[in-house]
């Protein structure tokens, strides 16, 4: 299962790009498309408008008493973790 990466609440804040890339990941995960046909090209670019949009709105409007979380050291922690789950394909039965 792939991890999910929060995009609120950090320093430094979050990037447009980042919102649209979880905006895509969102609209392939639901529509089961990693890349839509010509027909369905115009309707898949403008959910992923819309919900970058929405989530825009979301990520400004939210508000939190906690200190923004440091971006490298989330990443560091996200990676300790990582490394600590063993594949699947190694574990005993």
């Amino acid at each position: 299962m792939p991890q999910h990466q929060t995009l609120f609440n950090f320093d430094p804040p979050v990037t447009p790009d980042e919102i649209r890339a979880a905006s895509l990941q969102f609209v392939r995960k639901i529509s089961g498309f990693h890349k839509p046909s010509k027909a369905n090209a115009a309707a898949f670019d403008l959910a992923i408008d819309e919900i970058a949009a929405s989530s825009h709105r979301l990520l400004q409007s939210l508000e939190t008493s906690s200190s923004p979380r440091n971006r490298e050291l989330a990443a560091a922690k996200a990676k300790a973790r990582a490394s600590l789950v063993r594949p699947l394909s190694s574990r005993s039965v």
